[in-house]
């Protein structure tokens, strides 16, 4: 199979704008706005947040923040040739002094999201799309739908977490820098835009909890959208549960999706199911639990699995490409979203059998005599799935986790964390996550304390992740299975503002070779998939 990939190989970073503006009057937005309008009528030709990324033409969108306006830019962005700033009463004055005529509105987060999508032309409406958000999955669904179009020759892109890529209907590969897992609302419809360009079908893309609150994804009326779970994380934003589902719930309404597919698997699922105000579908691989569309028992088959659906319309058979039932739950639910954007057969099943690995995700970088995997689960659900799928692997020794917790983030899982991972570990190494601005000895401390008194998990506190790494590699025995969790295919690591290289992946596959020529038996080593 083909796919856009992220190596040194593929083509540059491009713009998240098309190459041909559609362009809008400032009369024309303001009425779309409902703003009174300017009385200088200019002609916009893109948008943007950033005064550095301002273009000659552009709306540039003054927003209030935290600590401070985004208008005290202003003359940044009349001096890069912004034709006109969209901003609130409090950032006229001085947009107005940067000598830029000022369309005024209430709430300019939002007004920026109708802005770019009236300025890119709409780019959603022309365009099968499908949204899915929840705790977990977000990325592995997303990069199988793709994945499984191109396979069928459908000119498709992704929008997440690891970037943004698509193929064009000449066949091109195009990669697009991202930074969010769901772009700023400018971003977005400027990359929506330039897949309508370049004649994409079908577009995946992930809808994260903050976009919702935030308006990133205003503008865009998804043909589908998907909810997978809902477990502790982003609390540090959200504040509570409540307010985290709430977020989630947003895209289940007619402003932002005509139909849903939605996990019942736990409390939240089907409290959603029952609240959406639009069509659902659901599906479910718990025992027990009621659905439209239920997943059976899963067999091995290689490193992934096998299971049935048992549906409305009958028995059929679906293939997961990794092991567990998470993976189960992606496959299931990419399968249900195709089917409602018109892409079903034994075709559709077949790719979508080899679609579901995703870099970082459940990654294999070592088969023996030690398994070595890479995994992105950074919450307590996720890792506690990780683990458990791995210690149902067939003739498997002992499982050691080289795991953390990032700083300035939900500080709650912390604990929570250490208790998972010494429950179902044999050995567990507490190392660095992305400290970032914290203590990184004071994170480690408050997943440690999660860790009950007298666990039988062999227990350590390290500091620095490459050497915690580094001493899983030499503690595990033949046969035994290493995971390293949280940062799944990140290539750097935030130490205190810097971003400093850095990737589990390869650090991992290198600590496994040293050990086994210290022991003598490099000759043995197999590199994973």
């Amino acid at each position: 199979m083909t796919t856009p990939t992220h190596s040194s190989d593929e083509p540059s970073l491009e713009p998240a704008r098309p190459r041909r503006a559609h362009g809008a009057s400032a009369i024309e937005l303001a009425r779309a706005l409902g703003a009174n309008a300017p009385a200088d009528d200019v002609q916009l030709s893109g948008v943007t947040l950033d005064s550095r990324a301002v273009e000659p033409g552009d709306l540039w969108c003054a927003l209030p923040g935290a600590n401070a306006h985004g208008a005290q830019f202003a003359s940044q962005a009349a001096g890069l040739g912004a034709a006109m700033a969209l901003t609130d009463p409090a950032g006229r004055e001085r947009c107005e002094a940067a000598g830029l005529p000022v369309l005024e509105v209430q709430d300019p987060r939002a007004a920026t999201a109708a802005a770019a999508a009236v300025i890119q032309g709409r780019p959603a409406e022309r365009l099968a799309t499908v949204g899915i958000t929840g705790t977990n999955g977000k990325t592995s669904i997303t990069t199988a739908i793709t994945r499984t179009l191109l396979e069928l020759g459908v000119p498709a892109g992704m929008i997440g977490t690891s970037g943004t890529s698509y193929r064009d209907a000449d066949g091109g590969d195009h990669a697009i820098g991202t930074v969010r897992t769901t772009p700023e609302a400018p971003e977005l419809h400027g990359l929506l835009a330039r897949m309508v360009e370049d004649r994409v079908e079908v577009v995946s893309m992930e809808v994260s909890s903050h976009a919702m609150v935030l308006h990133r994804a205003d503008g865009v009326v998804f043909d589908v959208a998907c909810f997978t779970n809902l477990t502790q994380d982003h609390l540090d934003f959200h504040g509570t549960m409540e307010a985290y589902y709430e977020a989630k719930r947003e895209l289940f309404t007619p402003e932002h999706a005509r139909a849903g597919i939605v996990c019942v698997d736990d409390d939240w699922g089907r409290r959603l199911a029952r609240e959406a105000r639009i069509p659902v579908i659901t599906y479910a691989t718990r025992p027990g639990v009621e659905a439209d569309h239920r997943a059976g028992e899963h067999r091995p088959e290689g490193f992934g699995s096998v299971f049935e659906v048992h549906g409305p319309q009958g028995t059929r058979t679906l293939r997961a490409a990794l092991p567990g039932r998470h993976y189960v739950a992606n496959t299931l639910a990419a399968d249900l979203l195709l089917e409602t954007i018109g892409r079903s057969g034994e075709e559709v099943v077949d790719a979508l059998g080899e679609a579901g690995t995703v870099p970082g995700r459940m990654e294999s970088v070592a088969d023996a005599p030690v398994r070595g995997i890479v995994d992105y689960s950074h919450t307590p659900d996720a890792l506690e799935q990780a683990l458990t799928t791995l210690r149902g692997l067939p003739d498997s020794g002992r499982l050691l986790v080289v795991m953390g917790a990032g700083g300035d983030r939900d500080r709650g899982k912390r604990p929570r964390m250490g208790e998972v991972a010494a429950r179902l570990a044999d050995v567990v190494i507490v190392t660095d996550d992305n400290p970032r601005s914290e203590d990184p000895a004071e994170i480690r401390r408050e997943v440690l304390s999660g860790i009950p008194e007298g666990t039988n998990a062999q227990v350590h506190d390290v500091d620095g992740r490459g050497e915690g790494i580094a001493l899983a590699a030499y503690l595990a025995d033949v046969s035994d299975t290493i995971l390293v969790a949280g940062k799944g295919a990140e290539t750097g690591q935030q130490i205190g503002g810097i971003v400093q290289p850095f990737d589990d992946r390869l650090r991992l596959r290198d600590a496994l070779r040293v050990a086994q020529t210290a022991r003598g038996g490099a000759d043995h080593m197999d590199e994973g998939r």
